[in-house]
This record gives structure tokens, C-alpha cells and sequence, in this order.
């Protein structure tokens, strides 16, 4: 009868067991993304949890919560960025959890990404804590959102990963008054029809 030498196997089985646990690792780590379709297309961001946790975990809550789901792009600026996730076709705000606090400085210190095209923002008021559910998604470089020691900037946590040219397609949309809004608001609206988890 012959007997396995475990002794010979087992620089094998570690280096299994090793491939394993980075497998693992760079799992737990893999960004979240979440598919939004709109009356202009879809397009898929993803997220950064290891930049900025709590921004994610609120955005994410947000999706989960299907709170998304019919809202608009309420604020349109070509040479700028695109703004939504407030307001419902008919211009009302919807509810909001508390705002999330603010994380831009650790997440630029972490190495997360500037306000730089097709990044993902959270939008706030002059509050800098004040940020809830909208974002926005720059279509151009904003060098001055970015936080610095004197400003705190806004908080970039994802970016758009595919569907790029719906983006560009909404920030040419014509715009004027709307609603509660003076300006800069789609004339046809556009409508995120659902934003849903997909990774």
C-alpha cells in the first residue's frame, strides 16, 4: 500500500490556500457598481469604499432604498457637471436620511480621485456637511471642487466605469427654467428610471 507524503503536498496545498485568500481579498475589496437607466440611456458607476466609506454606504443605502427611482437631472451645465438624484418630474424634493459627513480631504489622502471627467460627487449646499442623496457627475476637470487645507471641496467617491457617452449626451441636452429652478434645467426632462445594485 502506498502512503501519501503529506510533507511533499504541502507547500502545494499552502500555495492553493494562499491563492485563495488573495482571491478573497481582492474580492472584499472589488468596487461596487450600480447600473442607472435613464430616458437618455444607461450608464454604470462605480464606488470606493476604501476612499470614502460613509459617502458609499449612504449612496449605496440610497440605491437599495430605491429612493433613485424617479428622479431627475434637475441641474444641467455643459462646461461643468450634470446634478440629480433630489427632485422627482414633478419638481418635488424628495425625503432625505441625515446628511453623511464629510469625507473628501481623507479620501484624497487615501488616494482617491479629483473632481476630474466622469467622476462621481456628492452635491451639497455651502454647508459642507449638508450632503444627503443628490450627486453629480463632472463633465469637465473642476480642479476647484477638489478639497484642499483651506476648502473643503466636495467628495468625489466613484466614477462612471461605462455608458460615458450618455453623459455627454445629457450634458448637451438645451435646458432653461423649471420648477423652482431659474435655469439649467433639461427642457425634456431626464429621468433616471431605476438606479440598481449590479456587483
Amino acid at each position: 500500500m502506498k502512503y501519501i507524503r503529506l510533507w511533499a503536498i504541502a507547500p502545494a496545498v499552502a500555495g492553493l490556500l494562499a491563492i485563495f485568500s488573495i482571491a478573497s481579498e481582492a474580492s472584499a475589496q472589488a468596487p461596487a457598481q450600480v447600473k442607472f437607466a435613464t430616458t437618455a440611456g444607461d450608464f454604470v458607476v462605480e464606488v470606493y469604499p476604501d476612499k470614502a466609506p460613509k459617502t458609499v454606504d449612504n449612496f449605496l443605502q440610497y440605491v437599495k432604498d430605491k429612493h433613485y427611482d424617479g428622479t431627475i437631472f434637475h441641474r444641467v451645465i455643459p462646461n461643468f457637471m450634470i446634478q440629480g438624484g433630489g427632485f422627482d418630474a414633478q419638481y418635488v424634493q424628495k425625503k432625505t436620511r441625515a446628511p453623511v459627513p464629510h469625507e473628501g480631504r481623507e479620501a484624497l489622502a487615501k488616494g482617491g480621485q479629483r473632481n476630474v471627467v466622469g467622476t462621481l460627487a456628492m452635491a451639497r449646499t455651502n454647508d459642507p456637511q449638508s450632503a444627503t442623496a443628490q450627486f453629480f457627475i463632472n463633465v469637465k476637470d473642476n480642479a476647484f471642487l477638489d478639497p484642499t487645507a483651506d476648502q473643503y471641496g466636495y467628495t468625489v467617491f466613484g466614477k462612471v466605469t461605462s455608458g460615458m457617452d450618455v453623459i455627454q449626451k445629457i450634458k448637451a441636452v438645451p435646458t432653461g427654467p423649471a420648477g423652482p429652478f431659474g435655469s439649467d434645467v433639461p427642457k425634456t426632462p431626464i429621468l433616471i428610471n431605476s438606479a440598481t445594485l449590479v456587483k
